[in-house]
């Protein structure tokens, strides 16, 4: 929202400079972006009128001038002069000897072609404003001679661009901006007033709102005997160019005036061109099958069906609260209009922009909802400035359909909720005050809570923290004091088997030499196929890309496309993790949202250093991490193929019989269609699995020593080292406290088809020291188990 300071101060003058008013609309919620000056310096520049024109006798492009400038003796000035539109009579801004202009120029006497020039007739470029064009910059016949440029174009004005949020459409109108102003301020405020226009003419058409919902409110007026081509004032042209509007004819600069004083966006048409004029209506409707309108900016444009139309009882004339229909619009030649003035609700046309693909003045505040009790205001607004402004134009009556219209429903605001929620002691007249202040309708009762009606034209007022909000930014956000909360903290207590946080597995993670990545749960199809064999993911309605168009169904992709970013800027080792939901199709049309932690490791297993030799990371030490990460529980690895790992290089992740994930080296096809050099492991498992917390048991611990023993045994080679120690902890020997895998073989000393495991065994009493009677015969127990299920034999 663009609006000129001036324009402003006319409608409220607070006791502010430029620089405070800036910071109290800030502070009030309503940012200031930036702050123009109308045009820079310049100074010695008057008001002059061409009084005598003569061609140059040495140059065809340069005219002599005799200028009057307002001197004290009347003295006319001679003035050489190049531009084409130079003429007897035009009233111009006129640089005097020893002008300033905005490039730096200084004025001086001097000589063109041998002919003396005392001054310089100017353009509007060259006094730093306005658009380029060719020639002077022409002024109105009742300019004053003599007087200041400046003061006389209002060139000390300046612009002021709001940055306003989408709910503050009541801002966008400079009668909204002025409200807030004198609210801030506590500073009266004079909007202009005017009188009921008088039917000079008894002409109306008929108007039929077939669509009530959409449109709740129609306006209408015919005014007949326009004078088109009457100039616009200058004072208006100065607020619509300020703003950001361009000037087009005195009809249409005086509708998009009343927008921008009032912020109701308002039509004309031209009368003569709907259809059957007075005998024929106006509907209000939406689009039918295969209709097309022509609009102002001379787009060719296709009508949807959820595009409501302003017709005549032929066709579409106009896109309604969007743009007119160039065939119906206001133009030169034009002698009666049709004036329309209109409430449509948002919803309407909320996102109909971005479908064309072009935005409007009039669309911006539909889409934001303006004052519906502004409609036929708006249009008396207007209907007054055509009648003072264009001579012998006659008004008729106005038509004016309603339907239902928003409700503003009272809203309970309770003194002790405001001072609890603002922490600031605020009395019962401060809050009145500050309400009378926002030209609130209010009552009070000796409760103290007031019911409040929120305004027409602010539609975000609809519940109590609302009204709250208000009277703080009035009140002044930079007056509440900050003072650090008053609260008691106890500690609660927290079950020992309840749910770890998964921010507990991400330090896990991290100490493990991982680093964490957040990737968009929408991927790409072709991951899907290739890492999860998914052939029937969810797919977006609406993606964001081509390349994002499905819902991911695991977090690999994600994770070997980070990889593919790190290796593509020379990372030679790599280690990310990922938590992060994923989904999938259940029965019907429902879905499934998974959480998962998923990890890839890349390069070598430990940073370069002199007291390790360098080596490729392996699945074993995948293995030990997500041990570490499923802590207490015990976890074992099912040798399993899968589509996306290496053939013998991948296994499921198993938890108390439950397949809880895959780990396993990236298969070689896959590493070669993403470009990765060198072998990657990676894991993911659901994250259900991991975050149960587990009741810790206490075990005694032994005062007696204890006795290890080893056994080497040579068993099939298609029997897995899980098997084994299974089948040895499945006979609970008491004295048998821990077994593990120290050494595995298989080479020329043993048959085909067999190999070697060795066993180091840790055995230990809670009552006494072992015998060695006792310790031969637990031993003897598990070598007769392995030898009895897997044919096992002792290596010598």
């Amino acid at each position: 929202m663009r609006f000129s300071e001036n324009w402003l101060r006319s409608l409220v003058n607070p006791p502010f400079s430029r620089d405070q008013l800036i910071h109290e609309l800030t502070m009030a919620g309503v940012e200031v972006e930036c702050v123009d000056e109308v045009a820079p310096a310049f100074d010695n520049v008057v008001v002059a009128e061409v009084i005598s024109i003569q061609k140059h006798p040495d140059a065809d492009r340069l005219t002599i001038c005799k200028v009057d400038a307002g001197l004290a003796d009347d003295t006319l000035l001679q003035i050489v002069c190049g531009a084409p539109n130079v003429s007897e009579g035009i009233k111009v801004p006129c640089a005097l000897v020893g002008a300033s202009l905005p490039s730096g120029l200084v004025i001086k006497q001097s000589k063109l072609r041998g002919i003396e020039s005392f001054g310089m007739l100017c353009s509007a470029q060259e006094l730093g404003f306005g658009e380029k064009k060719e020639g002077l910059l022409s002024l109105p016949a009742d300019a004053p001679v003599g007087m200041n440029f400046r003061d006389y174009y209002q060139l000390d004005d300046h612009i002021f661009s709001l940055k306003l949020t989408p709910n503050r459409a009541d801002c966008l109108s400079v009668n909204g901006i002025a409200r807030e102003v004198a609210a801030i301020s506590d500073t009266s405020l004079h909007i202009p007033e005017y009188d009921l226009v008088n039917d000079y003419c008894k002409d109306r058409l008929t108007v039929n709102v077939t669509e009530s919902e959409a449109c709740p409110l129609y306006c209408g007026r015919i005014i007949r005997n326009i004078t088109i081509e009457t100039p616009t004032p200058l004072w208006m042209i100065h607020r619509l160019e300020r703003s950001g509007i361009r000037t087009i004819n005195i009809v249409v600069d005086i509708l998009n005036y009343v927008m921008l004083e009032m912020g109701q966006p308002m039509h004309g048409f031209d009368l003569s061109k709907i259809s059957n004029q007075l005998s024929g209506k106006i509907i209000v409707r939406f689009a039918q099958p295969n209709e097309s309108l022509k609009l102002i900016n001379g787009e060719n444009l296709e009508l949807q069906s959820d595009m409501l139309v302003i017709a005549d009882i032929n066709r579409p004339v106009a896109l309604a609260g969007i743009m007119g229909g160039l065939e119906t619009s206001i133009q030169s030649g034009t002698m009666d209009v049709f004036l329309e003035s209109a409430y449509f609700s948002p919803h309407v046309i909320s996102g109909k922009s971005f479908k064309l693909g072009f935005n409007t003045d009039s669309a911006y505040r539909f889409e934001r909802g303006v004052d519906f009790a502004s409609t036929r205001k708006a249009l008396e607004r207007a209907t007054q400035l055509i009648l003072e402004l264009i001579n012998g134009a006659a008004a008729g009556p106005i038509t004016e359909v309603e339907g239902p219209l928003p409700q503003r429903n009272p809203v309970l605001v309770r003194l002790s909720k405001l001072q609890q929620i603002l922490g600031i002691d605020l009395s019962r007249s401060q809050v009145a005050s500050i309400l009378e202040r926002l030209r609130f309708n209010f009552s009070e009762d000796n409760k103290g809570i007031f019911h409040i009606s929120p305004p027409s034209y602010r539609f975000d007022l609809a519940i109590e923290v609302d009204f709250i909000e208000e009277i703080a930014r009035i009140y002044g956000y930079d007056r509440i004091p900050v003072n650090l909360p008053k609260t008691t903290v106890t500690m609660l207590p927290e079950s020992e088997l309840g749910m770890i946080s998964p921010s507990w597995l991400r330090n896990i993670l991290a100490l493990r030499d991982y680093q964490e990545v957040i990737n968009y749960a929408f991927v790409d199809p072709q991951w899907e196929l290739d890492f999860s064999k998914s052939c029937a993911p969810i797919t977006l309605k609406n993606p964001i890309a081509s390349q994002m168009s499905v819902m991911r169904t695991t977090l690999i992709g994600g994770l070997v496309a980070n990889l593919q970013f790190n290796i593509s800027r020379k990372q030679s080792r790599v280690r990310l993790f990922e938590i992060g939901c994923c989904f999938l199709r259940d029965i019907g049309d429902s879905y499934q949202q998974i959480e998962k932690v998923a990890g890839i490791c890349y390069g070598d297993a430990f940073e370069e250093q002199w007291g390790v030799a360098s080596r490729n990371i392996d699945y074993f030490d995948i293995k030990m991490d997500i041990e570490s990460l499923c802590l207490p529980q015990q976890v074992t690895f099912s040798e399993c193929e899968h589509h996306a790992f290496h053939s013998g290089k991948s296994a499921q992740i198993i938890i108390d019989n439950r397949v809880v994930g895959w780990v396993g080296e990236l298969h070689p096809r896959l590493q070669a269609q993403y470009d990765i050099p060198r072998p990657v492991i990676l894991f993911e498992l659901s994250l259900d699995s991991l975050i149960r917390k587990h009741l810790s048991s206490a075990k005694v611990l032994s005062k007696f020593p204890p006795v290890y023993r080893d056994i080497a045994i040579v068993i099939s080679e298609h029997v897995t080292n899980d098997q084994l120690l299974k089948i040895m902890k499945d006979e609970q020997i008491h004295i048998v406290k821990e077994i593990y895998l120290f050494d595995y073989y298989s080479g020329k000393s043993l048959e085909k088809g067999k190999k070697s495991y060795a066993y180091r065994i840790l055995l230990q009493d809670n009552e006494k020291t072992l015998t060695d009677q006792e310790i031969e015969a637990a031993i003897l127990k598990l070598i007769s188990v392995l030898q009895a299920k897997y044919d096992a034999k002792l290596r010598v």
